[in-house]
């Protein structure tokens, strides 16, 4: 999903292995780090509504704290149960030391 790009925050503020949410509108986003590449999700979980946020980050995948479902964080896809279905992802970028998310206005 593409649209106007809108700051969220500095690339600093999100650490390795740890979910960072920003809103972004009316929007919950999750920004996950992966080295120097940042990825975009929306921060509930399909299963049952968790907040991914608090999950841990590990090998591209976060983790819902709630029951342990898994996302991809580049595609968004459940590659764990309970859930199955995917959470919505965003594009996002760094530019000048900041955190850049578009699609999610």
């Amino acid at each position: 999903m593409t649209g106007q790009f809108i700051k969220a925050c500095a690339f600093k503020e999100v650490f390795l292995g740890k979910g960072k949410v920003v809103k972004i509108g009316d929007r919950e986003i999750v920004l996950i780090r992966d080295g120097d590449d940042i990825y975009a999700l929306d921060n509930i979980c399909t299963h049952d509504g968790g907040e991914l946020g608090d999950g841990a980050v590990n090998d591209r995948q976060i983790e819902c704290p709630r029951h342990g479902a898994k996302f991809d964080i580049k595609t968004g896809a459940a590659t764990q149960m309970p859930a199955i279905v995917g959470v919505q992802t965003y594009t996002a970028k760094v530019e000048n030391g900041d955190v850049f998310v578009a699609g999610a206005e």
